[in-house]
């Protein structure tokens, strides 16, 4: 397969209605589509349509993966529930993350080209990974700004982040598995990454705390949210959690880029000597095996005396190139076993005498040069 292209656009907050999904299917007669879903590949081709229209009138999750690289995640947020001037300030560095105003909504796009393919790894065909990354956005309307961390994080990783800046965050521990999937997808920097996630804020909120903060909300925004709620409203759980997180006190970021760039260069270190200290023990013990093959081997010679001569003698009148093989083979083992025992003069004289027995048989005579 030269080309291949994955797209998927997922709606959260609402299901697509009847005549959003005939627009779709007049736009690609043979993508799957659902109530929340638009999901199509491509092998020749292209979408007939552009994904940011896609995200603009009807989804709030598209993911795109092409087999040359490209990797892009878009979300939809509504401008309400996130503060633009945090999200702006986070993503200031990475020059293939951009925030667009569109009606009500924010559209966070992320897009990375020459993401680097392992072509030994299996075939990925796109599907399951915007699955694996739509809590993400829940994570962000909830106030949970650890995802761009780790967009800071491939800035680090690109040189564009000065030494002395200091991280945006008090770290990203623990990491959830939408975080790694991400850090994965985009193929951010797994030293970096860990480095990154040595330290944390925890900002979880226990039940108790939970209890004590909601009852503190004026009863008016209570019932307002509780209308909400009735109404199919989605956004109202992560809109608490943003609000009571918003309430307890933050960790000061602490550490700098080029601290970080320290720590996961002592992290690529230590897993290189791992590697070769690996690779040693490794080669160590195929060598012991072979040293304790070679050794049964010529043990096994030593027994049977003068037959492995006629047997010598019988390869090569095979006058074939498996013979020939054969026959030199078990003369490097004799010549091995003369070496040990003392009898270097004696494999010398049979040797001379072969050689002059089979003269003429040139090709024989080649697999005896290193004799």
């Amino acid at each position: 397969m030269s080309e291949y292209q994955y797209y998927e656009f997922l709606a959260v907050d609402k299901p697509l209605d009847g005549a959003a999904q005939d627009a779709l299917r007049a736009i690609s007669s043979r993508a799957r589509i659902t109530a929340t879903s638009f999901v199509n590949h491509y092998e020749w081709g292209d979408l007939k349509g552009d994904p940011r229209t896609f995200m603009e009138r009807w989804f709030d999750l598209h993911l795109y993966l092409a087999n040359w690289g490209s990797r892009r995640l878009m979300m939809r947020l509504p401008a309400r529930l996130v503060a633009r001037a945090d999200l702006d300030r986070l993503v200031r560095a990475v020059d293939w993350v951009e925030l667009r105003e569109a009606g009500e909504n924010l559209i966070l796009d992320i897009s990375r080209d020459e993401v680097e393919i392992d072509y030994d790894d299996p075939w990925d065909d796109g599907a399951g990974h915007l699955a694996a990354l739509a809590p993400l956005r829940a994570d962000v309307l909830s106030g949970d700004l650890r995802l761009f961390y780790l967009l800071w994080l491939a800035a680090v990783e690109d040189g564009d982040v000065a030494d002395d800046e200091v991280e945006p965050l008090a770290g990203i521990a623990p990491l959830t598995a939408a975080l790694e999937g991400f850090a994965e997808f985009f193929a951010i920097d797994a030293d970096l990454v860990r480095a990154a996630a040595e330290r944390g804020a925890d900002d979880s909120v226990t039940a108790d705390e939970q209890r004590k903060l909601l009852a503190a909300i004026p009863e008016r925004d209570k019932i307002e949210l509780l209308r909400r709620v009735a109404e199919g409203d989605g956004s109202v759980a992560a809109e608490l959690l943003r609000m009571l997180r918003g309430k307890r006190p933050v960790s000061t970021p602490s550490r700098t880029a080029g601290a970080l760039r320290e720590r996961a260069r002592r992290f690529a270190d230590a897993r290189e000597r791992a590697y070769a200290e690996e690779r040693e023990a490794d080669r160590r013990r195929k060598a012991e095996e072979a040293e304790k093959a070679r050794r049964g081997r010529l043990d096994a010679l030593r027994r049977r005396g003068d037959t492995v001569w006629r047997e010598i003698e019988t390869e090569i009148e095979r006058r074939n190139p498996g013979g020939y093989d054969r026959a030199a083979s078990l003369l490097t083992d004799l010549k091995a076993l003369a070496a040990d025992d003392g009898n270097q003069s004696e494999f010398d004289r049979r040797l001379v005498e072969i050689r002059a027995r089979h003269q003429k048989k040139g090709r024989f005579v080649e697999r005896l040069a290193e004799l």
